[in-house]
């Protein structure tokens, strides 16, 4: 593995694990449903687990698929253009900019960006009421994979991200790393809401996330090929 490769692995998961609870607020509430729909009793632990652990792998498999896709068309475009790949590289800084200056509650503007999957969403959204309630694992899993295509800032900016990667596998993995940055706060909100619901609303702790978000996205941005156009 790539040196470079890794550190955008590890970068992925950093950014998913600051960005969560962005995602609470995305995903959260119906992460904690799957609890509550089901019956105290024998085994209620591990089924608990099974179901949320299904939804989230569902989630994080669509982000998985989604950057596959993109990376198909960006690999392609970045190889016959060079200006491409540098575009790219500015999107993808400017997109974890601004979900930065959302995290840290300075400036809402990546909601317009969010806007731009509404249209999936709203063809996608009513086959979620197919697989309500979760009874099992696949519905669960199956649940979670249509929830993955919920317009998310957070999301957004991680597959222009994933987009520079070098390959279609390597963007698919940089996802599903990121992905695995948001499971302990998704699997957290199933069995601990009220602790979460605190961090969630802690100041210091968004500002602080947003603020490393910000300089991830400063760090992307391709300043000197800029400089050199």
């Amino acid at each position: 593995m790539q040196p470079e490769l890794y550190l955008s692995y590890t970068s992925a998961f950093i950014i998913g694990l600051l960005g969560s609870t962005h995602c609470l607020g995305m995903c959260g509430g119906i992460s904690a449903s799957l609890s509550m729909a089901l019956p105290v009793g024998k085994g209620f632990r591990l089924r608990q687990t099974l179901l949320l652990l299904a939804f989230n792998f569902g989630r994080i498999g669509s982000y998985s698929l989604i950057a596959a896709g993109i990376a198909l068309l960006s690999t392609r475009a970045a190889g016959q253009w060079q200006w491409a790949g540098i575009l790219l590289m500015t999107l993808a800084g400017m997109l974890l900019i601004f979900m930065g200056l959302s995290m840290g509650q300075w400036w809402q503007g990546i909601r317009f960006v969010e806007k731009i999957g509404a249209p999936v969403w709203q063809a996608l959204s009513p086959l979620t009421k197919r697989f309500l309630p979760v009874n099992n694992a696949g519905q669960a899993l199956a649940l979670g994979a249509l929830w993955g295509w919920l317009p998310c800032g957070l999301v957004y900016s991680t597959l222009g991200w994933a987009a520079l990667q070098p390959t279609v596998p390597s963007a698919a993995l940089t996802m599903f790393c990121f992905g695995l940055g948001t499971l302990p706060s998704m699997l957290a909100t199933g069995y601990a809401a009220q602790w979460i619901r605190g961090i969630k609303s802690n100041q210091n702790f968004r500002k602080f996330s947003g603020a490393l978000l910000i300089l991830f996205g400063l760090w992307t941005l391709p300043l000197q090929a800029l400089l050199n156009l």
